[in-house]
């Protein structure tokens, strides 16, 4: 049995512990107090404790239905409401804008009240559940994205079940691929069309359309020779011009103190002449434009006119002192070069041949050629100069020609001079080791057009008129011959197959052969510049029709 005074400490001490249930307390400290030493106070306590826990139980009972009259819950098919719209467009908008250049210093709080009205600065919203960056997806692709994300974040399994194998093959057998090589996501399906009516306003600057120069395809050029003919005893000298093509179609070389005719037409060779000293040779070659008569300038400082048909020497004429290694013909007017650096013009059809004498030169004059037209003569020599000379007035008689001009852009000796066919007033020449230039001239001005590094020696050059390009003979360090492209200078092509310097270049009579000869003995034709059929027949269609007008124009 408990005394009363504990009993009543047990009580009081329960009487506190139900402060927090109010009235039901109080009533329970009132009983305990008005009974001292009770016997029965145990009882009352228990009793009471029970009609507390009952009442207790219906106050939360009473709490809950009151809940649920409430609906406080959100119904699942209710619009949502309006506060919560603003909080979501108000949080969606301050995680959207965030960038690095921007404050990161967002609040991410929802108790308060958005400020913004939300019809104002309003976006267009997307439609749900779709994503204007990825047009096409399918739930297969966002539940392999979905595993491949979770999958990284997921430990490594200790004791892996399936090998690497069966894996793959349970990857493949389920979902068609192996799931390893599976993209996260990627675009699917057709792009869509631009809606009818549809016009772009952007400015095109690129276009995938070939245009015509794109079209054009480059023509076969042979890297091997057309023929390959033998040149015993050809002196391998740059200063000197032993090789000229007719207009007959008779090639002329000399060889030491002979020259020999090839026609190309018929392949017979001819000797036309021989040196009667064997240690004179000859140095220059020059056919005249009819291909009628070939001027030969010797190193006995001589310089001999033969009729090739006949095989007759007409004439030899002497006005030099030291070897002619250079000769151009301008109709009836032969004009040579030689060692000493003086010019000298002929009148072949006079007794008194020497007409004229030109001073520019202070070395050998190895390289000459008349214009086509007549007007101006082109002059190199070993001094590094290019001279401009007048054509020679009629009835002129042993008086020196004026210099027109003195071009002295060149480092190196000047032999290659080239006129070209369709601009008269357009002069190409060619420097040697020390210069390696090619200089293209605008003689009216003097000023120099264009200019190549060539990185080789130049002995020779000639204007290609079928297809309007350049074409150079090299010594060292190539020993070969260069097609370009007038007025670039781009490379068109290399002919290679010398093995010694080439020293000289020739064109055909129907301008689509070039001939060369070179150090190692031999003279090779490369057929580099035959003409399309279709415009080879337009082209002699258009030579008839001008030559009936003239024999017209005669009767």
């Amino acid at each position: 049995m408990l005394t009363a005074a504990s009993r009543m400490s047990q009580s009081q001490k329960r009487g506190v512990g139900f402060k927090s249930c109010g009235v039901f307390c109080t009533k329970f400290k009132f009983q305990t107090e008005t009974r001292p030493g009770d016997n029965c106070t145990f009882f009352l306590r228990a009793q009471f404790e029970c009609q507390i826990l009952a009442q207790m139980a219906q106050f939360g009972f009473e709490n809950d239905i009151t809940g649920i009259l409430k609906l406080d819950m959100p119904i699942t098919n209710a619009p949502i409401a309006r506060w919560q719209r603003k909080a979501s467009s108000s949080n969606t908008s301050g995680v959207n804008t965030l960038s690095p250049g921007k404050s990161g210093n967002i609040s991410l709080s929802s108790s308060k009240t958005p400020t913004k009205t939300p019809g104002k600065n309003k976006k267009t919203p997307s439609k749900m559940g779709g994503d204007r960056f990825i047009p096409a997806r399918n739930n297969k692709q966002m539940d392999v994205a979905n595993f491949l994300l979770t999958k990284e974040n997921e430990p490594a399994d200790a004791n892996p079940a399936l090998s690497i194998e069966s894996q793959k093959a349970w990857s493949v057998t389920l979902n068609g691929y192996n799931i390893e090589d599976a993209k996260i996501l990627h675009l699917g399906g057709k792009p869509l069309n631009a809606p009818e009516g549809y016009q772009n306003n952007l400015k095109v600057l690129y276009s995938q359309v070939s245009t015509p120069a794109s079209l054009k395809k480059n023509r076969y050029i042979s890297s091997a020779p057309d023929k390959i003919l033998d040149a015993p005893g050809l002196r391998n000298d740059f200063y000197l011009n032993l090789l000229d093509w007719s207009s007959r179609n008779v090639l002329a070389v000399a060889l030491d103190n002979s020259v020999y005719l090839w026609d190309a037409s018929q392949g017979d060779i001819t000797l036309l002449l021989t040196m009667e000293r064997q240690q004179d040779y000859i140095c220059s070659l020059s056919w005249t434009k009819e291909g009628s008569y070939l001027a030969v300038g010797t190193s006995d400082c001589k310089v001999q006119l033969w009729d090739v048909e006949n095989q007759k020497r007409l004439r030899s004429m002497i006005s030099h002192t030291a070897r002619v290694s250079s000769l151009s013909w301008n109709d009836y007017i032969l004009s040579s070069g030689s060692r000493s650096g003086y010019i000298h013009h002929h009148d072949v059809r006079v007794p008194n041949h020497h007409i004229s004498t030109l001073s520019g030169h202070s070395q050998e004059v190895c390289g000459l050629k008349w214009s086509p037209d007549g007007r101006y003569l082109a002059s190199g020599g070993n001094d590094n100069l290019v001279c401009l000379w007048p054509r020679v007035q009629e009835g002129s008689s042993n008086s020196d020609g004026q210099l027109i001009r003195r071009l002295s852009e060149h480092q190196g000796a000047v032999k290659a001079l080239a006129w070209c066919p369709w601009q008269s007033n357009i002069l190409a020449s060619g420097g040697g080791t020390s210069d390696r230039h090619i200089r293209i001239w605008n003689v009216n001005s003097g000023s120099c057009v264009n200019s190549l590094d060539t990185q080789s020696q130049i002995s020779s050059l000639v204007f290609a008129p079928n297809y309007k390009e350049l074409v150079s003979a090299h010594g060292f360090a190539h020993h070969n011959v260069a097609i370009w492209k007038y007025p670039s200078l781009c490379k068109v092509s290399e002919l290679n197959g010398h093995d010694g310097r080439v020293l000289s270049l020739v064109l055909s009579p129907d301008n689509a052969t070039v001939a060369t000869v070179a150090g190692d003995e031999t003279i090779r034709l490369w057929k580099s510049f035959e003409m399309d059929p279709v415009k080879k027949k337009a082209k002699e269609r258009l030579v008839n029709s001008a030559s009936s007008v003239i024999h017209q124009s005669i009767r």
